[in-house]
C-alpha cells in the first residue's frame, strides 16, 4: 500500500508526522523535494491533484526513482602474478571496485574494447576477462572501465607478462659480403658478427664451429668476432643457437664464411696502395683531360696553317702578327712604326697565297687588314 507523505492544500503544506523532515513541497508548482537521498527512497511515487468546485476533478501521476552510488576507480589483478607461458598458461584479469551502484564492466586493450574471441571470454558480469592459452598477440596494455548512470571510472594500464620465443632467428654482419647465408671476407680482416631473435626472457646464445666433420661450442653470447687470418680452412661453417630459458624453446641458424687469397703482395701492400676507387678515379680522369687536348688540337689545327703562311709572308714586308683567327672570316692586324707620315686613310685589298683575299687600312701611324677572305680548300 501507498505511504502518504504530505500533501497542500490552498497552498497550505499537511506533512505526515512521520515524513516532515524528509520530504517538502513548495507551491504552487508542487514540488517535491527529498533531503537526504538515500537507497531506500528509490521506488514508485504517485502524485495526486483534486480540484474542488461544482464537481471534483482529479488526476494523479505515478514516477519512478532510482538512486546511484557513483563508482570509485577500480584495480586490475592478473592470475597468475608470475606470468604464463605461451600456448601453455592461461591468465585471468579481474576487475575489483569498491563503491557504485549498477556497475556495468568493460575490458580495453591499448584503448580499444576487448570482445569474445577463441581465447578470450568473460565472467557473467564481464568483471573478469578469462584468457586460455595466452600467445605472444596478447601482450598489451590492459585496462577497466566500470560505469553507471551517474559516474564512470578507468583503472590504470596493466600489461600481463607472456613468455615467447625464440623467433626471427638471424645473424648479421659489420662488413663482408653476404649472399644468402654465406660471408665472403679477404685474408687479414676481421668480421664480427650479431646474432638476434624476438623472446621474452631474452635468449641465451651460443655459437658453434663445424670443422673436419666435427662441432664444438667457441663463444657464448650474442656477438662473435672472427679474423680471418686464424681460420685454417678457406671454408668453414658456423651456427648460432638461440635458447629460452623459460619457454624452453630453441631456434639456430647456420652460415659459412668463405676466405678470399690476396697473395702475398697484397697483403704487404695493404694500406700503402691506391685503392680501387682511387685508381680507377685517376684512369677515367687521365682520359678525360686527353680527349679535351684532342678536340682542341683538331679545332685550332687550319688555323696554325694559316697563321704560319701569313707570318712567313709578313716577315718580309716587316710586319708582326698581333691577333688570330675568330672564325672563316676573321680579323688580323699587323702594325709597324713608320718614320714618315702615310695618308690618312687608304684602303687596298691585295691577294697573298693563293685565295687570300686581304682588305688592308692605312692610318697615320699603322697598317690594318679589316678583312681576310679564306678559301673553302684552305680553312677545310
Amino acid at each position: 500500500m501507498p505511504k502518504y507523505l504530505l500533501g497542500s492544500v490552498n497552498k497550505s503544506v499537511v506533512p505526515d508526522l512521520e515524513y516532515q523532515h524528509k520530504f517538502t513541497m513548495m507551491p504552487p508548482n508542487a514540488s517535491l523535494l527529498i533531503n537526504p537521498l538515500q537507497f531506500t527512497d528509490e521506488g514508485n511515487y504517485i502524485v495526486k491533484v483534486n480540484i474542488q468546485g461544482n464537481g471534483t476533478l482529479s488526476a494523479s501521476q505515478k514516477i519512478q526513482v532510482t538512486v546511484d552510488d557513483p563508482v570509485t576507480k577500480p584495480v586490475v589483478q592478473i592470475q597468475p602474478s608470475s606470468g604464463a607461458v605461451e600456448y601453455v598458461g592461461n591468465m585471468t584479469l579481474t576487475c575489483l571496485v569498491e563503491g557504485g551502484s549498477r556497475r556495468v564492466y568493460q575490458w580495453l586493450k591499448n584503448g580499444r574494447p576487448v570482445h569474445t574471441s577463441s581465447t578470450n571470454s568473460f565472467s557473467l558480469q564481464n568483471s573478469s576477462l578469462h584468457i586460455a592459452p595466452v600467445t605472444k598477440e596478447d601482450i598489451g596494455n590492459y585496462s577497466c572501465l566500470v560505469k553507471n548512470a551517474v559516474s564512470r571510472m578507468e583503472s590504470d594500464v596493466i600489461v600481463p607478462t607472456i613468455y615467447y620465443g625464440p623467433y626471427g632467428l638471424r645473424v648479421d654482419s659489420d662488413r663482408g659480403l653476404k649472399v644468402g647465408e654465406v660471408f665472403t671476407v679477404d685474408i687479414g680482416e676481421a668480421i664480427l658478427f650479431d646474432c638476434s631473435a624476438d623472446s621474452y626472457p631474452p635468449n641465451t646464445y651460443s655459437w658453434i664451429q663445424r670443422t673436419n666433420n666435427a662441432t664444438y661450442v667457441i663463444k657464448h653470447g650474442p656477438r662473435l668476432e672472427v679474423a680471418s687470418e686464424k681460420i685454417a680452412q678457406k671454408t668453414t661453417d658456423y651456427m648460432c643457437c638461440a635458447y629460452n630459458n623459460i619457454t624452453g624453446k630453441r631456434d639456430e641458424t647456420h652460415f659459412t664464411i668463405i676466405i678470399t687469397s690476396v697473395g702475398i703482395e697484397k697483403l704487404a701492400q695493404k694500406g700503402k696502395s691506391l685503392s680501387p676507387l682511387a685508381s680507377i678515379t685517376g684512369i677515367s680522369l687521365f682520359l678525360i683531360i686527353s680527349m679535351c687536348l684532342l678536340l682542341l688540337w683538331k679545332k685550332f689545327q687550319p688555323y696554325k696553317v694559316i697563321k704560319q703562311k701569313l707570318e712567313g709572308r709578313c716577315q718580309q714586308d716587316l710586319f708582326q702578327l698581333l691577333m688570330v683567327y675568330h672564325g672563316k672570316i676573321c680579323t688580323v692586324q699587323f702594325m709597324k712604326l713608320f718614320s714618315t707620315s702615310l695618308p690618312n686613310s687608304k684602303i687596298i685589298q691585295n691577294t697573298l697565297l693563293s685565295g687570300i683575299m686581304l682588305t688592308l687600312k692605312f692610318t697615320n701611324t699603322f697598317i690594318t687588314i679589316t678583312h681576310i677572305d679564306l678559301p673553302k680548300n684552305l680553312v677545310g
